[in-house]
């Protein structure tokens, strides 16, 4: 365990001595996004002046995720660096700190006021990072992406203003579907309860009680006494449907739905949400818009 931390520490220490590179060999500015959904905001804003690459790919957990080698070498080549920020990248948080030293790098959701961000529970001062499942919000990180493109690029920025422009009103078309399908669901069964709790904001959005069986990260564990909490929440509000999380194992819920049962309330599993990670680059669901759909689609279809 040690020598793999010291080869680790040897080859960031190697990339954050590089210097900064040139744009790619056809003009186009090199830009590498963390998550999926920060990399699907770049391709709709960098559109053809741009080529861009995405660190963790669907399925992945940003929580729990290390760097790799090829990461590295991503990193090392990439004119631009966006990440989320408020500590979602967790273990890589440090080294994009350094890197900003080196190149432009943006945390691209600390853009948000506070005020807007709601609190990480147990922690003083931190923040709930899964700002995406509020468009309103959202838009914010958008907005930002579109100013960073721009300033590391200042010779194609009205062309990343006007990309930017395009894509905020398809997010606003977004908010409008989630708020008119949300409508569809009776206001007592308004309750979503999933594996963590990265629906917050999406709770706080669209007036959606949320409950996570672990909490805002995935790095915290659950016990026992969270099983049966979430089992009395389900039982007392008379709750017919939870969810699974494509990025999040299946068997704490799977221990949910044992547990219900086994009290005489018959609970199923609702279907998949997509909470910290998109689906397969090249489908619909590999699309912040997309995947935004499927999830309000698979809620509101389980709990009407």
């Amino acid at each position: 365990m040690i020598n793999k931390l010291l080869l680790t520490s040897f080859l960031f220490g190697i990339l954050l001595s590089c210097s900064t590179p040139e744009k790619s060999k056809n003009g186009k500015l090199n830009v590498v996004a963390t998550t999926g959904m920060l990399y699907d905001a770049v391709l709709n804003i960098g559109g053809n002046k741009i080529e861009a690459q995405a660190i963790m790919g669907p399925g992945v957990d940003p929580h729990l995720y290390k760097a790799t080698q090829g990461d590295l070498a991503k990193f090392k080549n990439a004119d631009v660096i966006i990440y989320n920020g408020i500590l979602l990248e967790g273990k890589m948080t440090e080294v994009l700190g350094k890197l900003g030293r080196q190149k432009p790098v943006f945390a691209v959701a600390e853009s948000i006021p506070e005020d807007m961000l709601l609190p990480f529970a147990g922690y003083k001062d931190a923040f709930d990072p899964h700002v995406w499942f509020d468009v309103t919000r959202w838009k914010r990180v958008v907005q930002e992406i579109g100013n960073s493109l721009s300033n590391a690029d200042s010779v194609n920025a009205d062309f990343y203003k006007i990309n930017t422009q395009t894509y905020l009103k398809k997010l606003d078309s977004l908010n409008l579907f989630v708020q008119t399908r949300i409508q569809e669901i009776p206001e007592n069964r308004r309750i979503l309860v999933t594996a963590h709790d990265a629906f917050g904001y999406f709770g706080d959005a669209y007036g959606v009680q949320v409950e996570g069986l672990q909490g805002i990260s995935t790095v915290a564990d659950f016990g026992l006494k969270d099983i049966a909490n979430i089992i009395d929440i389900i039982i007392s509000n008379d709750i017919n449907a939870i969810f699974v999380e494509t990025s999040v194992s299946e068997k704490s819920i799977n221990a949910v739905v044992t547990g219900c049962r086994e009290k005489g309330h018959d609970v199923r599993i609702g279907g998949y949400l997509y909470s910290d990670a998109m689906g397969e680059f090249g489908t619909r669901e590999g699309t912040y818009l997309g995947m935004f759909e499927k999830n309000v689609n698979t809620i509101v279809d389980a709990l009407k």
